[in-house]
């Protein structure tokens, strides 16, 4: 697990109780005034909720709404209102169950959807509170910049894009997989039920391989698979051959497998031995 990952958890995404011997001093007033001099300065569009929250929305999204219970992904920069940057991840991207996080971010991620931008101003009463936590110091406004990671329309540009640059003919079915059939077999189509030997090789978009296995294949029933193979295993019939175009709502997820990223797409080459 990647260093980042675990401080952004430890650091900035978990949930601080005060110490129950420590004096807790209201900031309320001092983070309004703050939060109204940041917000001045950098000439933002905010809107204010009943709790001290501020947000700003860039992008409403298109994708999911977010909920209170929500797994989400994002993208962030965490800071304070002076600039110093406390945490950040721009490329890969973070997943988290909002229950478990701090109020201001269970609040404001839920003025955006899946795929939408923009910042959270939250103030200590609804971050780390009065007590020094880490790098923040007590009563410290947190500034985040956000973007929700959309995998339903990232996936699908990622998808098409491969298809695009392979010169591949990809059929689409309505879940989102895409599939090749370079032969289509001569035998009988699998059920979920079936119990098929497939020999396959698994890797990226970007052709790193991550699993493969021998001429021989593995066995096992159908149903035992991850939902992409589930479905696109039954477009063939036994002895038929071609590709799988995965996106990660029907494999590893927004969270990832082992040495499978979150949000990750995908590419099977299968070989489908035989169904039984």
């Amino acid at each position: 697990m990647k260093p980042f990952f675990i401080a952004f958890f430890v650091l900035l995404f978990i949930s601080c109780n005060d110490d129950e011997e420590s004096i807790s001093v209201d900031y309320k007033a001092e983070n309004e005034r703050e939060i109204q001099e940041y917000i001045r300065q950098n000439n933002l569009d905010a809107k204010a909720t009943g709790s001290g929250l501020h947000y700003v929305v860039d992008e409403q999204g298109e994708g999911t709404e977010i909920t209170i219970t929500s797994d989400v992904s994002l993208r962030y920069k965490g800071m304070l209102t002076d600039g110093k940057v406390l945490l950040e991840n721009n490329e890969e991207g973070v997943s988290i169950n909002l229950q478990s996080e701090i109020t201001g971010l269970v609040e404001g991620l839920q003025f955006f959807n899946e795929g939408g931008s923009g910042m959270l101003l939250i103030p200590a009463h609804l971050a780390y509170g009065s007590n020094d936590y880490g790098e923040i110091p007590a009563g410290s406004v947190i500034i985040f910049e956000v973007e929700l990671i959309d995998y339903v329309a990232e996936n699908k540009s990622e998808i098409l894009a491969y298809v695009s640059d392979n010169d591949l003919q990809a059929v689409q079915s309505d879940s989102g997989l895409f599939y090749v059939i370079d032969e289509q077999g001569d035998g009988d189509f699998p059920l979920e039920t079936s119990t098929v030997t497939v020999a396959y090789k698994g890797y990226f978009t970007n052709g790193d391989v991550f699993d493969e296995s021998d001429e021989n294949g593995i066995t096992t029933q159908l149903n035992n698979f991850i939902p992409g193979w589930i479905e696109g295993l039954q477009f063939f019939k036994e002895g038929g051959k071609g590709k799988l175009l995965i996106p990660s709502s029907l494999a590893y997820g927004r969270f990832g497998s082992q040495n499978i990223p979150g949000g990750s797409v995908l590419v099977f080459e299968v070989n489908l031995v035989s169904v039984n």
